[in-house]
């Protein structure tokens, strides 16, 4: 695949799972501690696209890989917080599977991206 198209590709991919990542936010408790996850997982879920977003458009190859570090960064972090919603039983893993699976693969994408560069 070439390079433009991939790209392409990965930032509506990572829109798509900014999305779920949304949805699936707004079904944790309205507790003072199902909102602080909410923001977390939030937070880190959309910036995974944000970021790779900016990544495409910077100004040097150091730029780029910085944010694709930041990328990667943020997809762990997601991953963490899909943890602890399980842990929590807030949510079944049947009802989080796609989005952790997604999350895993994203941050396979972009560590292997950041060694590449």
């Amino acid at each position: 695949m070439e390079r433009k198209q991939f790209a392409k590709d990965l930032e509506k991919r990572t829109r798509k799972f900014a999305v779920q990542i949304i949805r699936l936010s707004i079904t944790l408790p309205n507790s003072p501690e199902g909102m602080v996850v909410r923001n977390q997982i939030t937070k880190s879920g959309t910036s995974i696209g944000a970021n790779y977003r900016e990544a495409n458009r910077s100004r040097s190859r150091a730029d780029f890989k910085n944010k694709i570090k930041i990328c990667e960064s943020e997809a762990s972090e997601t991953q963490y917080w899909l943890e602890v919603i399980i842990e929590t039983g807030w949510l079944t893993w049947e009802k989080i599977k796609p989005e952790y699976e997604e999350c895993s693969e994203l941050l396979a994408i972009f560590t292997s991206i950041g060694k590449k560069r």
